[in-house]
């Protein structure tokens, strides 16, 4: 098994999980399987109660297990399916080590960082790569280099480095190039991070150093003498307005070619897709639309990064460029004129959420959406705000609501039977992949092509059954669901060009190349409603 570890250092947020994706697509185009792991030195065991501020969207693995948005990095660029194995933080692996204490496990011995931490650090990241049949094991290591949080797992990393061939393993490391206000770029934070990695006994291999400017070779030469590397290592990565050229640009500045030489391996293909796709979508100008996102979290909006990559997908597909109009829901509960926010969009998406905040501004958004014949898609709790609104004004139930955001008469929106005995909420939750049976004759049968699905899924409440019958006599369709037919997965409305909501997430298996069919069928819609709109 070949390994390349990522770390970073200066300051958080550079890039390491697009960085990482990059360097997997690389290795991928040249015809080798990859797997990659996501380190988190953070001590919580997953990342499924972070605030979405802190941390960015939570992403949810086909098998259930809530990430980091990185692995969503790695899916999307690697196209490849992860599981809880691929993602190491700190509280799963010292719990991992509580447990074998207390069964006895270590033989009396005194538990310490090393060498039963780092110990397990590795026989995790070992039993990853061995497990699967992938030719390289890439590893990322979160935060930034000089976290206390980071230390064992950078140890672990020195420890493999010493125990691997010389030409299994390569360091890669990214750090900030930052330019002064007169456009000097500084090599002094690169050096400092560098000097700080190799006090704890790790020497790169390949710098990647972030910048707002391509860095010229007098500036790489510099970074390499002082840091002690070969100048063509010094790899730079420049902003760029689409992350899927990240990949073209490291290899364009010769990372695969050293990568390829020190791990020696051979080219086995060269696949121009991902390329040809990169391509495509620079080539789009002047055909855009607009759609406005409706949030809770719109002032980061990594909250929303999956949604944002699908609609990404689906407009390379067809054609042009999705501009989105990020809408606080909480602003449209003001009594502000709704054309205020909407006069200008073309499509309307209420992604997912929880809790009562922003609640009533994503159904006026959702109502507005409807009546004025919007395109509109709405993502799990989207989709259970889409059915409230439906009972309250199509079906007349006006207080209609769910259980979830208060006490109210008709909870069309409430956790099943078997749910409400549970004391501990976490039992309850259905995530990851669940099937979906599709009604034949529906939009949804148009927007997938069949009658069977799978899809992922992070929600505990449910449509109450109690109001199905009531919500589809008034021309609403409940036209996807799961094997027993009692759980609603899919929501239309007659009379309408496109309102589709769903209570799964479909952003979650969008791919470069292979959008979601909700997110392409959407952004086709939006589409037709700007050019009707142009023509009249």
């Amino acid at each position: 098994m070949k390994y390349i570890v990522v770390t970073g250092g200066v300051m958080s947020g550079l890039g390491k999980g697009i960085t990482m994706a990059s360097i997997g697509r690389i290795l991928k185009n040249k015809g080798y399987d990859v797997i990659p792991i996501k380190i988190d030195p953070y001590i919580n065991i997953d990342a499924g109660t972070m605030n979405p501020y802190q941390h960015g969207e939570v992403y949810v693995l086909g098998d259930g297990t809530e990430v980091d948005l990185d692995l969503g990095h790695y899916e999307r660029f690697m196209d490849v399916e992860l599981t809880r194995e691929h993602n190491i933080t700190t509280g799963i692996v010292y719990s991992a080590v509580i447990e074998r204490e207390r069964r006895g496990e270590y033989l009396g011995q005194t538990v310490q960082i090393i060498p039963h931490v780092t110990d397990e650090i590795k026989a995790r990241i070992r039993r990853v790569a061995d497990k699967s049949d992938a030719a390289i094991c890439l590893v990322e290591i979160g935060g930034t280099v000089g976290d206390i949080e980071s230390m064992p797992f950078l140890e672990a990393v020195r420890q493999m480095h010493g125990e691997e061939e010389e030409s299994n393993f390569i360091l890669v490391h990214l750090t900030l190039v930052p330019f002064t206000t007169l456009g000097e770029p500084k090599t002094k934070p690169t050096q400092h991070s560098v000097k700080a990695l190799r006090e704890l006994g790790l020497q790169p291999d390949i710098i990647v150093c972030r910048s707002k400017e391509a860095l010229d070779a007098a500036v790489k030469r510099k970074i390499a003498m002082f840091c002690n590397v070969k100048p063509e290592a010094v790899i730079s990565a420049p902003d760029t307005d689409d992350i899927y050229e990240v990949p073209l640009l490291l290899e364009r500045e010769g990372i695969a070619t050293f990568i390829m030489d020190k791990l020696r391996l051979k080219v086995l293909k060269n696949d121009l897709k991902w390329s040809e796709m990169v391509e495509r979508s620079r080539a789009i100008s002047d055909n855009r639309i607009k759609v406005a996102i409706v949030g809770k979290y719109t002032g980061l909006e990594d909250s929303y990064l999956s949604i944002k990559e699908a609609m990404k997908h689906a407009a390379t597909e067809t054609g042009c460029k999705v501009e989105p109009k990020w809408i606080e829901s909480e602003d449209l509960e003001s009594g502000k004129n709704m054309n205020d926010f909407f006069a200008d969009v073309h499509g309307v998406l209420v992604p997912g959420g929880f809790g009562v905040r922003g609640a009533e501004g994503k159904i006026k958004a959702i109502e507005y959406a409807r009546e004025n014949k919007i395109p509109f898609l709405g993502l799990c709790f989207g989709f259970q705000l889409a059915v409230i609104e439906v009972a309250r004004h199509i079906v007349g139930l006006e207080d209609a609501n769910s259980s979830e955001l208060g006490t109210t008469p008709h909870p069309v929106i409430d956790l099943q039977v078997e749910q409400k005995n549970i004391d501990f909420k976490g039992g309850t939750m259905r995530l990851g992949d669940y099937e979906v049976f599709v009604r034949t004759g529906t939009l949804a049968e148009r927007v997938y092509g069949k009658k069977k699905i799978i899809e992922r899924h992070r929600h505990r409440y449910e449509v109450n059954p109690d109001y199905i019958d009531q919500i589809e006599q008034k021309g609403a369709v409940f036209s996807g669901t799961d094997r027993s037919g009692l759980r609603m997965e899919i929501l239309e409305v007659e009379d309408h060009p496109f309102f589709f909501a769903t209570q799964f997430h479909p952003e979650f298996k969008s791919r470069p190349g292979k959008p979601s069919p909700p997110f392409r069928a959407f952004v086709e819609a939006a589409i037709r409603y700007r050019d009707r709109d142009e023509e009249a």
